[in-house]
């Protein structure tokens, strides 16, 4: 929720595009009888369009649009396509629900459980981001239930296809998005992985972030970050003069969030947040470390580098319309002060969600989604697996578990940012983790279900494929 980094993260696979030559060997026919080629199940499915498809070694790869209803409730009133992607292996796999809770990426990428259990994936575009938006947009229809709601409709679609057990899985929103699915639709998955998933119950009360950065990293760090910033604020004039020249050249507006002003303050305020959401404790060497004798492009480029000055522009904010809608109307968005820095220099304060959305668009908050699946989880949750970033801003508020829970962890990585994942924590929980994963699947050797510690991903390492690329968006959102 702030400058492209604050709420998205989105931990998604990104994808590297591969050359047609050795293109896809995994069984052209790969129908239940072995006679029926993938390509003509996937499109014997009603509402199933093929886009493209890509070739990838040991697999196919299709980009599809799927038909879904507008309202979910009142299906007669319209329809939009909503695009979707199938790396598929074998049938006779597992299948993997992977969602961002943003844009599809159209090229070949594995998520981490798919790796681990060697299966198929399915990844699904978020509702309301291009392409996949109805058309007139009725923002009332963009909620965490509809957008669960679509993922139980390709589950339901694509069951009979891939028939063995299906686990869903995202990073950041995506893990966000994965665990209100399994709210409202507990039937459906075999197991959920969300990646440091934010569980903002109380949208007001967000002291928990102010101690994350009190205490975060160390000392040294924390005091080069602030300086920084602080400094890009004491030097406010020259640096937007600098600033409204970058809009200039780049051909930038700022009629949503409503000035340069206000843009500029977002970028700065975003920056610590920025770093450990991206950042290591090894790169506070690259912070400059005497802010008040730093050049003005030296104050520039750190920021820029961190929180990016196209991040609250027009131009910065119209992809992530749909995530700043949902901030403000269901998900929250985190408030942190900056006891650092003197109030003369702070004008505005974090923005809330609704300075990031077009004013014609009707926001109103409901407090009580979040408190809903908080609930749920705490109460209900049943072979859920949630891992977390020690050093993650976002993981202040994690998804907690009581005594309803089963066969269900929270587990947090040492050292790490948003893009903590089971490789990273520590190796009797990544044993662990990964034990549950192949139990859920139902590709849990005798071996491994007798010592979890012998516990590895099935399928081989493959740099292009399984690549963790943190995806950093210019906006600070999960």
């Amino acid at each position: 929720m702030r400058k492209a980094l604050r709420w998205l993260l989105a931990l998604t696979v990104l994808i590297g595009t591969l050359s047609t030559a050795g293109a896809a060997t995994a069984a052209e026919a790969t129908g239940t009888d072995g006679t029926t080629d993938i390509k003509e199940r996937l499109l014997s499915v009603p509402g199933m369009s093929l886009v493209e498809e890509k070739p990838y070694t040991g697999y196919r790869f299709f980009v599809l649009n799927y038909t879904q209803p507008v309202d979910h409730r009142k299906p007669s009133k319209g329809t939009f396509q909503q695009r979707i992607t199938v790396l598929h292996k074998d049938v006779a796999r597992p299948t993997v629900f992977f969602t961002s809770g943003y844009n599809v990426s159209t090229t070949p990428r594995r998520s981490e459980p798919t790796q681990i259990v060697d299966g198929n994936q399915v990844s699904l575009e978020y509702r309301f981001f291009t392409p996949s938006r109805p058309a007139p947009a009725d923002w009332s229809k963009l909620d965490i239930w509809q957008a669960a709601s679509d993922q139980h409709r390709v589950f339901t679609a694509l069951k009979g296809i891939y028939s063995k057990k299906w686990i869903s899985t995202g990073g950041s929103k995506g893990g966000m998005t994965a665990t209100y699915y399994e709210r409202f639709y507990p039937r459906d998955m075999d197991g959920v992985v969300a990646y440091v998933a934010p569980n903002d119950v109380v949208n007001k009360e967000d002291s928990a972030y102010d101690r994350f950065f009190a205490r975060v990293g160390t000392k040294e760090c924390r005091d080069r970050l602030n300086a920084v910033q602080r400094e890009a604020l004491v030097r406010r004039e020259p640096l937007e003069r600098k600033y409204a020249a970058y809009a200039e050249e780049n051909g930038l507006t700022f009629t949503t969030i409503g000035s340069l002003d206000k843009a500029y303050e977002a970028t700065v305020l975003d920056y610590v947040w920025g770093f450990w959401q991206y950042s290591l404790l090894s790169d506070c060497d690259r912070i400059p470390a005497d802010a008040e004798n730093a050049t003005d492009d030296e104050i520039w480029n750190s920021v820029d580098g961190i929180s990016g000055f196209s991040a609250y522009a027009d131009q910065g904010l119209s992809t992530y319309t749909p995530y700043y809608y949902q901030a403000g109307t269901q998900l929250g968005a985190p408030t942190i002060h900056f006891p650092h820095i003197e109030k003369r220099y702070i004008r505005y304060g974090y923005q809330p969600p609704r300075n990031f959305v077009p004013r014609d668009i009707p926001m109103r908050f409901q407090p009580q989604a979040m408190r809903d699946v908080d609930s749920w989880v705490r109460h209900n949750a049943r072979h859920m697996l949630f891992v977390n970033g020690q050093n993650d801003p976002w993981s202040a508020e994690p998804f907690r578990l009581g005594k309803g829970a089963k066969d269900s962890y929270v587990m947090t990585a040492p050292g790490m940012n948003h893009g903590a994942n089971v490789a990273s924590l520590v190796p009797e929980q990544k044993a662990l983790a990964t034990a549950r994963i192949l139990d859920w699947a139902g590709v849990a050797s005798g071996t491994v279900q007798a010592d979890p510690q012998a516990a590895k991903p099935l399928a081989k390492f493959d740099a292009k494929l399984d690549k963790r690329d943190v995806q950093r968006e210019m906006t600070l959102r999960p």
